[in-house]
């Protein structure tokens, strides 16, 4: 009995290692296959700064993930830009509010605008990649619709009322206005800036087909709104902001023209010549 015993034993484990064998294994750290997968995981969690550092990975070199990666990277540095950005503006207005104590909004908007340059940096960077190298007629974003909400976080109104949050409230605030920052980019992305219903229908299969001319105005959209970060009244930095712009010109030379894009150009063109003039 006991012999029968450690047989069915010895039967079990050789069986069990069998199956764990014809596992595959996991990717290797610094490989392209680890980074995509560690991009879609920390995307799924949220974790919008993660998951851009992970996609940045695969955009600087050429690899069987890049093409699908770029705009994806795009979409996620866009929306960790605007995050930074729109909470560094209630800041400026919560230092307004304060004036008996405003230096604490000062430091915390300056901090987020730096953050929010880089990410502004980076995407026009990737937008410039994606110029150059994405020319297909449909562009695939690769991703599901992003975790959180469109939606402005409660805590907003206290701070631009001119009320310190506590350290632990103001991580999750930050972290919340970052994943709206990523949810209205990727609506935006989809030609669906008022619609997030309509961008959750489009993502729903993390295949989304998107014409590469819709693409490239909202990439333009988005570097016209984010050269004002460099405005005389926020980083003050002209130089940047013209860069961004260049790009936008860049992008909208390669679409028909359509009263969107012309109103676009407009503004882009506007812009241009304040920076020259300044």
């Amino acid at each position: 009995m006991r012999i029968r015993l450690l047989l069915a034993s010895v039967l079990v484990l050789v069986v069990a290692a069998t199956s764990c064998s014809n596992q595959p294994a996991p990717p290797k750290p610094g490989t392209a296959a680890f980074y995509w997968s560690a991009a879609r995981t920390t995307y799924h969690s949220g974790d919008f700064v993660k998951a851009s550092e992970n996609l940045v990975q695969l955009i600087t070199t050429e690899n069987e993930f890049t093409g699908r990666a770029r705009p994806w990277g795009l979409v996620v540095s866009a929306g960790l830009a605007r995050g930074y950005s729109d909470l560094a503006d209630i800041y400026d207005a919560g230092a307004k509010a304060n004036r008996q104590n405003p230096t604490p909004f000062f430091k915390e908007a300056s901090a987020l605008r730096s953050a929010a340059s880089a990410a502004a940096l980076e995407f026009t960077e990737g937008a410039h990649q994606f110029l150059g190298k994405n020319k297909d007629p449909n562009v695939t974003l690769a991703f599901e619709f992003p975790t959180g909400s469109a939606a402005e976080p409660p805590a907003l109104k206290r701070i631009s009322g001119g009320i310190l949050i506590q350290d632990s409230e103001r991580d999750l605030l930050l972290k919340a206005m970052l994943q709206r920052g990523v949810v209205l980019s990727a609506c935006e992305a989809l030609g669906s800036a008022d619609d997030t219903a309509q961008a959750l229908e489009k993502l729903k299969t993390g295949e989304a087909q998107m014409p590469r001319n819709v693409f490239l105005v909202a990439l333009a959209k988005t570097l016209q709104a984010q050269s004002e970060l460099y405005g005389p009244k926020k980083l003050d930095k002209p130089d940047r902001a013209q860069t961004l712009l260049q790009v936008a010109q860049e992008s909208l030379k390669e679409v028909p023209e359509t009263k969107q894009s012309k109103e676009l150009n407009g503004k882009v063109m506007a812009a241009l010549k304040k920076i020259k003039k300044g």
